[in-house]
C-alpha cells in the first residue's frame, strides 16, 4: 500500500482519491505541495503521506485549469488568491501571448511546408512514435560532447532499459544525467519482455536519426537483444547496433541524492532569458537571498549581468553557481511554463523537474564560484 491508496476517514481523502477526483496526477500535486501552491489539509508525520479535504477539490480544478491553459505557476498566486482584477490582467496578460505565439509558429510551419520537397529471444514493447521522439530529444542533450567521447565512448551512447511497465532512456556526460520513462502502449507488452535481454547501450546520433524517423509513426514496436535494438514501423524497420561498454549505474546516484533544503520554481522563459542576457563567458549564479531569485552571469567584457526573474524560494537562502553550457539544456529539455530546481546543498547534484512531465528526470553538477548556503 501506497500514499495513492492509503485509506483514510470520510473527513479526508488519501492522495490518490484526491486526485481522481479533480483530474490531477497524484505526482502533479505532490508538486503544488513543493510549491506552495495547493497544501494537503494533512500530513502523516509518521508515513509522510498526504491528505485532502473536500473543500479544497475547488481549488484543485482551477489549478487543473491554470495549468491546462499553460500559466506560469509564478502567476498563478494572482488567480488564486489576488482579486478580480489582478486575476483578470493576469489572464488576458497571457491569452495576449500565446496569440502572439501561436500566429509564429503557424507561420514557422507554412513556410516549412512551402520549403518541403515533393535470432535469440528479444525484449519487445509498443510505444508511440511521437513518445519516443520526444524522449530521444529529452534525454540527447545530456550526452558528452565528442572530445570527452574519444576518451569516454560510453558516454556518447543512450541506455534503453525495457522493464515491464516502462522503458527508460538514459543519458549522462557525467556533469548531467537525464532519465526518460515511457508508459508501455499494451499489457501484453510486459510479458514479451519478461527473461529477455532489456539493457541495451546504443550511439546516441543513430538514435537521434531513428527518433525523427519514428516522429511519423503513430505506433513504434522495440526489440532489444545483446545485438542490440530494432525499431519497428508500419512499413520500415530501424535497426541500432549495441555498443559495448558499462553504463554508470545511475540507478544508484539517483537513490543516493540527499534529501532538497531549497526549492527554486521559475518561469522557464524568464529564467533562460536572464541567464543569456548579454552573452555569458563563466559560471552563473543563483542566489535565493531575501526570497527572491537573482541570476548574475558572467560576461565577456569586465563585469556581470544581473537579473531577477520571477519566481518562489522555498526553505534557507542559498548561492549556487553553474556552467551555464550545463544547465541551459537541462531547462530546455524540460515540459510546461515552469521549471523546479531541487537543491540540497551548493556542492550536490540539482534535481530539475516540471509539475507537467514526472516521468522525466535531470540532474545537474553545480561548479565552484559560489560560496556555501548564505
Amino acid at each position: 500500500m501506497d500514499e495513492t491508496d492509503e485509506p483514510m476517514n470520510d473527513a479526508l481523502m488519501s492522495i490518490g482519491a484526491f486526485a481522481r477526483r479533480v483530474g490531477l496526477a497524484p505526482s502533479a500535486l505532490r508538486f503544488y505541495d513543493d510549491c506552495d501552491v495547493l497544501r494537503p489539509a494533512y500530513v502523516d508525520d509518521a508515513t509522510g503521506y498526504r491528505y485532502y479535504a473536500a473543500d479544497q477539490e475547488p481549488r484543485a480544478v482551477l489549478v487543473r485549469r491554470l495549468r491546462a491553459a499553460g500559466i506560469p505557476l509564478t502567476d498563478a498566486p494572482a488567480v488564486l488568491d489576488g482579486t478580480r482584477e489582478e486575476a483578470r490582467a493576469v489572464l488576458e496578460g497571457h491569452a495576449r501571448r500565446a496569440r502572439e505565439t501561436a500566429a509564429s509558429a503557424r507561420s514557422a510551419i507554412e513556410e516549412i511546408l512551402r520549403d518541403l520537397p515533393g535470432g535469440a529471444r528479444r525484449a519487445s514493447v509498443r510505444l508511440g512514435g511521437a513518445e519516443l521522439a520526444s524522449a530521444v530529444r529529452q534525454v540527447a542533450p545530456a550526452v558528452a560532447s565528442a572530445p570527452v567521447r574519444e576518451e569516454f565512448p560510453v558516454l556518447g551512447c543512450v541506455l534503453i532499459e525495457l522493464g515491464h511497465q516502462e522503458t527508460r532512456l538514459v543519458a549522462t556526460d557525467r556533469y548531467r544525467l537525464a532519465v526518460r520513462a515511457l508508459r508501455h502502449r499494451s499489457p501484453e507488452a510486459a510479458e514479451d519482455v519478461a527473461g529477455a535481454p532489456g539493457r541495451v547501450l546504443v550511439d546516441a546520433e543513430a538514435l537521434k536519426e531513428a527518433a525523427s524517423w519514428a516522429l511519423r509513426m503513430p505506433d513504434i514496436r522495440i526489440e532489444a537483444d545483446q545485438q542490440g535494438v530494432r525499431l519497428h514501423g508500419d512499413t520500415a524497420v530501424r535497426d541500432l547496433p549495441a555498443v559495448d561498454g558499462t553504463f554508470p549505474d545511475y540507478r544508484m546516484i539517483l537513490d543516493n541524492l540527499p534529501a532538497a533544503r531549497h526549492r527554486i520554481i521559475a518561469d522557464r522563459t524568464a529564467l533562460r532569458e536572464a541567464i543569456t542576457a548579454g552573452g555569458h563567458a563563466g559560471p552563473l549564479i543563483l542566489d535565493t537571498g531575501e526570497q527572491q531569485l537573482t541570476v548574475t552571469v558572467t560576461v565577456a567584457t569586465p563585469g556581470s549581468v544581473t537579473a531577477t526573474p520571477p519566481a518562489i524560494c522555498t526553505g534557507p537562502p542559498v548561492r549556487i553557481a553553474f556552467d551555464p553550457y550545463v544547465l541551459l539544456p537541462a531547462l530546455d529539455a524540460g515540459v510546461g511554463p515552469d521549471v523546479l530546481l531541487e537543491i540540497a546543498s551548493p556542492s550536490q547534484p540539482v534535481i530539475v523537474r516540471s509539475a507537467d512531465q514526472g516521468s522525466f528526470t535531470t540532474l545537474v553538477m553545480p561548479v565552484p564560484g559560489a560560496s556555501a548556503d548564505a
